[in-house]
Parts: structure tokens; C-alpha cells; sequence
């Protein structure tokens, strides 16, 4: 099976999947039927075109002018979630713009509300019990690995400061900061009583 028809299966069935899960991300999709946003991926040179409609339709391949036009790193693509980063996406050469920006952030919108929810999904092929045990074990998993990492790397630092002295502790740290004000202040007042010097005659 070629790429891109993979690709834009994936994105399209997984994006409609979401959009037809949530009644209000339904109804902003209504508002946004005949437009057309195309967003390029520079990385891959590959170009993929958003269609609204009752449904979002995702082409590889559109020989029409889009409404709105993308150009991006993959770097980007989860910044644009996010409607609030368009304008500084911009404004940072990050993004390529082009056409009605008003519809590039209804587009980030509706990516930012479209979220999965596990446990639903779940419910469908599991049941309500299991999939609630599931996800909230998970959760609770995600949680302790967390915590764990939070662990090592405060053992870490530790172990740099005081055992190996590869890193100075805060107080070493603070002294130091301390030495250079004096001295910098100390070489202010030579510089003062050196300027006075010279300009005596």
C-alpha cells in the first residue's frame, strides 16, 4: 500500500473517530463545511489537505486552492493545538501562513478538543468495570513512574554535589556569586582612583 494513501487513512479515521465521540466538536465542524486547510510538512515535503464536510476528509493529492495554507516543521505541529501559539508561530518564522487565519485557528481548536477518551473507548470492547480498572491502573502506573524519576533525579543531584563534587552546592554557589560583586566592586574603586591619577597634572 503506497504511503501517503496510509497516512491520510490513519490521520482522516482516527480525526473522525474523535470529532463523531463529542456532540459540541460536531457541531463546530458543521460551521466549518466547504473549507479547505492544507498543511505542508517541510521535513517530508508532503502536503496534507484538510476537506470539511460532514466529516473531515484528508487528501494527499488536491489540485484546488486551499482557504487556508500551512507550512511547518513536525517540530510545530503539536504547538498548533495550542491557537494562542499561531501568531507567535509566526511571528517566529516557525509558521508559513497563508489565506484566512481565523479558520487556521478554528482548525487548532478543534485538534486541541479532539482528545481521545481511553476509557470510553475501552468501555466499548471491555465493559464499564474493566475499562474504569484499567485506566485508572494505568493512570496510577503513570503516576509511579513519575514519581520515581522525580526520585533519581533528586538522588542524582545529590550525588553530584556532595559525593563527587562534580556540581557546587546552592551555599558554594551563593559564596561565589559574593566574591565576584566584591571584586567587581573592588576593581570600580581602583578604576576610580586610576582615572583620578592619570588625570592629575
Amino acid at each position: 500500500m503506497p504511503f501517503d494513501p496510509l497516512v491520510t487513512a490513519v490521520v482522516e479515521t482516527t480525526l473522525n473517530t474523535l470529532l463523531r465521540d463529542d456532540p459540541e466538536l460536531m457541531r463546530r465542524l458543521a460551521r466549518l463545511r466547504g473549507k479547505v486547510i492544507q498543511v505542508h510538512l517541510k521535513e517530508w515535503q508532503k502536503s496534507l489537505t484538510f476537506v470539511f464536510s460532514q466529516q473531515v476528509d484528508v487528501l494527499a493529492h488536491y489540485e484546488g486552492e486551499p482557504d487556508c495554507y500551512l507550512a511547518l516543521s513536525l517540530s510545530v505541529l503539536p504547538q498548533l493545538r495550542d491557537q494562542a501559539n499561531i501568531t507567535q508561530l509566526i511571528k517566529q518564522d516557525k509558521l508559513e501562513l497563508t489565506g484566512d487565519i481565523q479558520l487556521a485557528q478554528s482548525f487548532s481548536r478543534l485538534l486541541h478538543d479532539a482528545k481521545p477518551d481511553l476509557e470510553e473507548w475501552l468501555s466499548r470492547v471491555t465493559g464499564d468495570a474493566l475499562a474504569h480498572t484499567l485506566v485508572g491502573s494505568a493512570k496510577q502506573f503513570a503516576r509511579h513512574i513519575r514519581q520515581r524519576q522525580q526520585q533519581h533525579q533528586s538522588h542524582l543531584a545529590q550525588v553530584l554535589v556532595e559525593e563527587w563534587r562534580i556540581a557546587p552546592g546552592p551555599l558554594e554557589v551563593a559564596h561565589f556569586c559574593d566574591e565576584v560583586d566584591a571584586l567587581q566592586s573592588q576593581t570600580a574603586h581602583l578604576q576610580a582612583r586610576l582615572d583620578r591619577w592619570l588625570d592629575t597634572p
